[in-house]
């Protein structure tokens, strides 16, 4: 249950976030292979034009349309970021701002603090370098395109920032659905979102199962075996929610580091409810 971005950017929104509305996570970094299929074309401005008009084997007006698109984009972003603007509110316009915001950092070009990107004082935009991706399928003849563009089938070595959530009180996660879908697309978000909701949901009903005594912890976990799948009514249809032992543990876990449970010569006592 968790969120992955190789974005520095969004790690530092969504960091943010997270902190200040208080939701239970862990972050974690390492470095994890991206791969690509497709060229780019490398330069300032005026030289990445100039190479799409001797560029040989590819669909040049579609490139040149592409181009454009991304001059515009990036032309749009100065103008919020010229004077700063809250990452949250960039990020809103759609994935492509996360990828010029990358490359303005990659130059130096931008200043971020306490969530504000702002645009350095005396960067000259047109002498800064870029990179313009472009699929493989915009290319008849490898070839004479591979005079001007690096070949895009690469694998790089770039940090990956994992966010697992171990949030387990329904209204919060409610409230981290809110705050990453400003970062991350829907169906991946619905996916980690009902994962979250089905953990919170098993939490509140071990909770419950336990009530005021101290239960043994094997006939706890085997009880609630025996339950799986657990079907769970809603105003738009039913959640159904299938766990394993391992996720009973997991779970078990999560309630003891947050001082729901105490779990003491193999019984399970409940010291709060999560609401």
């Amino acid at each position: 249950m968790r969120f992955v971005t190789k974005n520095e950017a969004i790690r530092r929104a969504f960091l943010e976030d997270l902190k200040r509305e208080g939701i239970k996570f862990e972050l974690h970094e390492r470095l994890s292979y991206e791969s690509f299929a497709g060229y780019l074309l490398e330069g300032t401005l005026e030289e990445i034009g100039a190479k799409i008009e001797v560029l040989n084997g590819a669909d040049r007006e579609a490139l040149k349309e592409g181009f454009l698109s991304f001059k515009e984009s990036l032309n749009h972003l100065l103008e919020h970021i010229k004077v700063g603007e809250h990452i949250e509110s960039l990020i809103q316009e759609g994935p492509w701002v996360a990828e010029l915001l990358d490359q303005l950092m990659k130059n130096g070009a931008i200043d971020y603090s306490d969530g504000v990107v702002k645009l350095k004082e005396g960067v000259d935009v047109m002498s800064l370098k870029f990179e313009f991706k472009f699929p493989f399928n915009l290319v008849h003849n490898p070839e004479g395109v591979e005079k001007v563009a690096k070949q895009f089938a690469l694998t790089d070595l770039v940090p990956e920032y994992e966010f697992e959530i171990l949030e387990l009180d329904i209204a919060k996660i409610n409230t981290l659905g809110k705050l990453a879908s400003r970062y991350f697309p829907e169906d991946y978000l619905l996916r980690v979102y009902f994962a979250l909701i089905g953990r919170a949901i098993v939490a509140t009903e071990v909770l419950k199962a336990i009530g005021k005594e101290k239960v043994p912890e094997e006939d706890l976990i085997n009880a609630f075996l025996k339950t799986s799948p657990m079907e769970i009514p809603t105003e738009k249809g039913t959640l159904v929610i299938n766990f394993t032992r391992k996720a009973l543990e997991e779970t078990l876990r999560l309630l003891k580091k947050f001082g729901y449970i105490e779990i003491k010569a193999g019984k399970v006592k409940k010291l709060k409810n999560l609401v």
